[in-house]
């Protein structure tokens, strides 16, 4: 499962937006920025603890 996780977490940082680099305020994100940041912490948070 971990491999899944981790084979995610690349193919995220390959097609997803990066909104750290954007310098995105979290209380101006509109609601898909904000579920594409949950996405992204999801598969992160399972690639490194499991």
């Amino acid at each position: 499962m971990k491999s899944l996780f981790k084979f995610l977490a690349k193919l995220n940082k390959a097609l997803l937006p990066s909104f750290t680099k954007q310098q995105l305020d979290l209380a101006k994100a509109k609601k898909w920025q904000l579920a594409v940041i949950g996405w992204r912490y999801y598969v992160t948070k399972n690639a490194l603890d499991q």
